[in-house]
Formats: C-alpha cells, sequence, structure tokens
C-alpha cells in the first residue's frame, strides 16, 4: 500500500498562506542549507519550472512519483502560464469547476477524491502520493493521510488559510523527527497512529 504524505509549508500560527492562499512570504526562506535539505531528501517537491531553473532538471524522485493539489495551489502555477507545474510526476488537481485538463500531463478529479486516492494508494509502486495543498482537500482527506511533513517557517499570519479546512476532526499521529535550520525553518514528520 502506497503512502499519502501531505508535505506542506506553514507559518507558526499553522497557516499555510494568507486568506487568499498566496504564500510567497514563504519563499525568502529558502537558503543554500535549506534547498541542500529539499534537493537531498524531497526532490521531487520542488515544481519542474523551479528545477529548471536552479539546473537541477535531472534529480531522481526520492518518495513521490504523484502529485495531488488542489485548484487554488494549481491555479498559482496557471497565472504563470504553467499547465504542468509537477511534470516530473504523475498530477492530479482535485477541481469541482475546472472540467478540461489545460495539459495532457494533468488529470482533474472532480468527483469521490477519496476514491481516486484509495485507487492511487492501492497501487503497487515503493513510491508514495505528495498531497501538495489545498486546505480544504487536506480536510476532505484527513482520514487518508499517513504521513505529515510540516515546513514550519519563522513567521506568523495572524489569519489565512489553514492546513486542513474541516471541520473538528481529532486524529492522532506519531512524531517520527524533527530538523532544524539557521534560516530558523523547523521540519516536523509525523505517522498516522493507525
Amino acid at each position: 500500500m502506497r503512502k499519502l504524505t501531505y508535505f506542506i509549508a506553514c507559518s507558526i500560527d499553522g497557516f499555510i498562506g494568507d486568506p487568499s492562499g498566496d504564500a510567497s512570504a514563504m519563499l525568502a526562506f529558502i537558503d543554500e542549507e535549506y534547498l541542500a535539505f529539499l534537493k537531498g531528501e524531497y526532490p521531487e517537491t520542488l515544481p519542474t519550472h523551479g528545477r529548471r531553473a536552479l539546473g537541477l532538471e535531472g534529480l531522481e524522485n526520492k518518495g513521490f512519483d504523484t502529485i495531488i493539489q488542489g485548484r487554488r495551489s494549481y491555479d498559482l502555477a496557471l497565472k504563470e502560464g504553467i499547465t504542468s507545474p509537477y511534470a516530473h510526476l504523475r498530477e492530479y488537481v482535485a477541481s469541482r469547476s475546472l472540467t478540461e485538463s489545460p495539459d495532457p500531463n494533468v488529470e482533474i478529479v472532480g468527483d469521490d477524491l477519496v476514491a481516486k486516492v484509495r485507487e492511487l494508494k492501492a497501487e503497487d509502486g515503493d513510491l508514495g502520493i505528495y498531497l501538495c495543498g489545498g486546505s480544504q482537500i487536506a480536510g476532505e482527506l484527513i482520514d487518508e493521510i499517513d504521513e505529515l511533513v510540516i515546513k514550519t517557517y519563522p513567521i506568523v499570519y495572524g489569519t489565512g488559510m489553514p492546513m486542513f479546512g474541516s471541520g473538528l476532526a481529532v486524529t492522532e499521529f506519531t512524531f517520527d523527527g524533527v530538523r532544524t535550520f539557521g534560516n530558523g525553518v523547523v521540519v516536523r514528520t509525523y505517522s498516522r497512529k493507525r
């Protein structure tokens, strides 16, 4: 069974972006040490256009071969004219309003996202599924999430888009480890307690 990992950036107060979902304030913390960590541990989480700009196109996927993201997350790339932001992965976008994909590499999941995730998790393979974001789909998929990798940046939004856009759902995870960086970023990893 493949794992679904919610690999997410957030502020100290638990927001993954401002109220509109913009998380660009976190980009200021990507320094040499932190980028080396991402390249070494989670290279597939770097968008294809970012990998290209950094000369990292040849990086092999280490943990994921598939990505699921929400419409708002996908729209950030579309606004830049990028229709396949993670071309090095199989891409799925959860959207009830986007009915046709603007790119042959991107499949739109309009209905029953949970069923699609269960189908992907049941596939054979050593690599997992990267849940990139959206607050709403993370809330919808909370029962399917097997691992959390939370990159906490040393900023406070005060208000914004929460990590999980759902009602009360007490869900327990087991702490697996933490990494700290000189730029103030803390990366915590948790496994689903089943």
